[in-house]
């Protein structure tokens, strides 16, 4: 199997990976200047730089460069420790540079009224693959969403298992109803999406947590929910709220080593306005 070819693959699959490539050679070494290594999300390796300790080095720091999704330098010198052995000390030196492959992220939002017609659109422009999803195919349509990766119309519990929703995905709530919000929340939860986030007052949060309680769903479970949603801006039109969602999405997204909790409170992630809640009409 070719990298490149796997590579593709990875991302289409939403996975993360890293590329390890020799990119400077000096002496001699049991590889060759351009060798790569690609180290997927599961651990697992396609490729080679030469094997023995280097590449088992390697393969840690793939790691971390996945985690951090920061590239890395490293420089061997194969003739200096015995620990490089394996039966492969040829006295040269080599670089080699880690980078993350991240794919882009993917936007699953819930509801196809006019905050979603925006969002849709910010996202696109901000790197999201976008998928929409209603059910109703009035409102779900191409004509409405051009710019969507994915437009999807269909009762809610039979599109659920169809989402391929990753530790890269967010998840937006935007629906017609509570009811429905709250049937998408009960589902949303429970995955491991990186972000969601439903619309609403903070009274309405509240109720619908309630109602899930009732379900015997633990409130820990909604601790992670951006509920309100939204950067508090002081959106009001569809236009702005969507602004304000897609801003914390990438508040989210580019604070990956920042607690949830504290990113809240540095930046207010869940003060938003009591009237972002009963706006049907802006739906």
């Amino acid at each position: 199997m070719d990298v490149y070819d796997e590579l593709i693959r990875l991302r289409k699959l939403g996975q993360k990976s890293a590329l390890a490539t020799i990119v400077k050679v000096r002496g001699s070494i049991p590889s060759f200047e351009s060798a790569k290594l690609l180290v997927r999300e599961d651990g697992s390796m396609l490729g080679t730089i030469g094997g023995g300790c280097v590449e088992a080095e390697v393969w840690n720091a793939a790691r971390e460069v996945m985690d951090t999704e920061r590239p890395k330098h490293m420089t061997f010198n194969l003739g200096q420790d015995a620990a490089y052995d394996s039966g492969l000390i040829c006295g040269g030196q080599l670089d080699v540079f880690i980078e993350p492959v991240i794919p882009s992220p993917r936007a699953f939002i819930f509801g196809a009224g006019h905050i979603s017609k925006s969002l849709s659109k910010v996202l696109t422009m901000a790197g999201y693959v976008t998928s929409v999803i209603d059910d109703r195919e009035s409102f779900a349509n191409r004509e409405r969403f051009p710019e969507s990766d994915e437009v999807i119309a269909g009762e809610y519990e039979e599109v659920f298992p169809r989402l391929a929703v990753t530790e890269g995905s967010y998840i937006v709530i935007v629906t017609r109803g509570h009811r429905d919000d709250m049937r998408v929340l009960r589902w949303a939860a429970g995955t491991q999406a990186k972000y969601v986030a439903m619309i609403g007052s903070k009274r309405k949060v509240i109720n619908v947590i309630k109602e899930l309680e009732k379900e015997g769903i633990p409130r820990a479970t909604m601790e992670r929910v951006f509920a309100p949603m939204g950067l508090e801006i002081g959106a009001v039109s569809p236009e702005e709220i969507a602004i304000s969602v897609a801003a914390e999405m990438i508040a989210v997204r580019r604070n990956p080593d920042a607690n949830w909790r504290a990113l809240s409170k540095s930046i207010s992630l869940h003060s938003v306005p009591a009237d972002q809640s009963d706006r049907a009409p802006a739906k």
